[in-house]
């Protein structure tokens, strides 16, 4: 990412307008993509452990298929995020999204755990898609103020997938060692309705910006007049007549500090999230003696809970900001009260099974989902023009850290037997991310200065 030309383009976006039907009816369209982009990855961490049993792998391997997954991920992150800011969302949306249905219906005919290996790493891949293609779908629908409710709802999206993906497990069972196989199936052949879907509600004039629906704060940025042609930069002999420091150098400071802030951000409480998505049936299976019926029916609890934390979020942001607190302290009053929330591994990770775990686990899942809300609309604010690469990088730098720390975790529970340490640090981890934006994020505006300019 060029930093100079992705500053020059960082701008302090007014609250705006509502949104209109239309527009919130596309952010609907993009939380059943959520939807199925979980659906399609929860499948394998729903049914793990009947499937350690069929394909014959442990935890160390089943690390390994999450690393696989993460890194490619974040690979698949830099590459959409490169590619959409220069082709429209309209037409990238639907491809990465049939590629990663293709890949979860191939994973339900797999037979060797190298096989089911290769299927992770494709959908880790082509499900990297998914953000980059929704935020900037989100950035260019909804204004300002809008945007925290909006990426509510298109997360919530994985809050369902996660509830559908355990309903569809034991909806399907029928007692047969291949039963894991048909939810694979039947989740990636909905992707295909979904493109349809898409393809007839959406145009491609929808998403460009200054024209359709896009929000009017991006339509007002300064945009070339023939591509390719230089932007003209505002007159800042004024500010330095009052001695204010050089506004283009301290948009290019500003949006470091604040891009280091989101690389922080977007690790912790994706580690914290992901823990227990990919390894909660496991741990409730494994030390804590809890049924396959029983942990299917939790986790449609829990994922319930991630929801209305998440759309909670969203609504308190609007809610808080339309009653005259400011939009960004509006949304790190709502991302402390998670990190709290998420805090609470610290009970979960003494107690023994029973309903005050799970009760504990209900109220964890709350505060894990509903950070993610502010930290998109956080993400939002860097750059309207590159926001792809912004949403690329910020993926790339989680993914990759998730790769990295799979296997190794997967290790320790084999050798432990226990879950519940690594649950414990999953939950502080959020709170590392809080104090890294009261730290560098900072104010919208240089100070002026105190001392003679040289």
């Amino acid at each position: 990412m060029d930093a100079n030309s992705a500053t020059s383009e960082t701008i302090e976006l007014p609250a705006g307008s509502t949104a209109s039907v239309r527009a919130w009816s596309i952010c609907l369209l993009m939380l059943l993509a959520t939807m199925l982009n979980y659906m399609d990855r929860q499948a394998l961490a729903q049914q793990a452990t009947e499937i350690g049993q069929a394909l014959g792998f442990r935890n160390e391997d089943y690390g390994r298929l999450e690393s696989g997954f993460g890194l490619a991920f974040a690979i698949g992150g830099i590459v959409t995020g490169l590619v959409v800011d220069h082709l429209n969302p309209r037409w990238l949306y639907p491809m990465v999204l049939f590629g990663w249905s293709a890949v979860g219906f191939a994973t339900g005919f797999v037979t060797s755990y190298d096989q089911l290996w290769y299927c992770r790493v494709l959908l880790g891949f082509f499900e990297a898609g998914q953000w980059p293609c929704a935020l900037v779908t989100a950035q260019r629908l909804l204004s300002r103020r809008d945007r925290a409710l909006g990426n509510s709802l298109i997360q919530s999206g994985a809050s369902l997938g996660a509830i559908a993906t355990p309903m569809a497990v034991l909806a399907l069972s029928t007692g047969g060692t291949d039963d894991w196989r048909l939810p694979f199936r039947v989740i990636g052949a909905v992707g295909v309705i979904w493109v349809a879907a898409w393809l007839l509600l959406v145009r491609s004039r929808d998403l460009s910006l200054g024209d359709g629906l896009a929000a009017p704060d991006l339509a007002e940025e300064p945009v070339p007049a023939i591509k390719g042609s230089p932007v003209e930069e505002p007159d800042t002999s004024t500010l330095a007549i009052e001695g204010l420091p050089d506004p283009a150098a301290f948009r290019r400071r500003q949006f470091v500090r604040r891009l280091i802030a989101l690389a922080i951000v977007v690790t912790v409480i994706n580690l914290c999230f992901h823990f227990f998505r990919a390894w909660m049936p496991k741990m409730l299976r494994e030390q804590y003696g809890y049924d396959q019926t029983t942990v299917q029916r939790f986790s449609i609890a829990y994922y319930l809970a991630t929801d209305a934390g998440c759309l909670a979020v969203g609504f308190l942001v609007r809610w808080l900001a339309g009653r005259g607190l400011a939009v960004h302290t509006a949304r790190m009053t709502t991302f402390a009260g998670c990190c709290v929330l998420t805090a609470a591994t610290v009970l979960a990770a003494s107690l023994p099974a029973s309903w005050g775990l799970l009760a504990i686990l209900l109220v964890i899942g709350f505060g894990s989902l509903g950070q993610f809300p502010t930290y998109y609309a956080f993400t939002q604010e860097l750059s309207a023009r590159r926001m792809g690469k912004v949403t690329g990088l910020l993926s790339f730098a989680f993914w990759f850290v998730y790769s990295l720390v799979q296997k190794p975790v997967g290790l320790f529970i084999d050798s432990t037997g226990r879950f519940s340490q690594v649950m414990l640090v999953a939950g502080l981890l959020p709170a590392i991310g809080l104090l890294a934006m009261l730290v560098l994020w900072g104010g919208s505006r240089p100070k002026k200065s105190t001392g003679p300019r040289s």
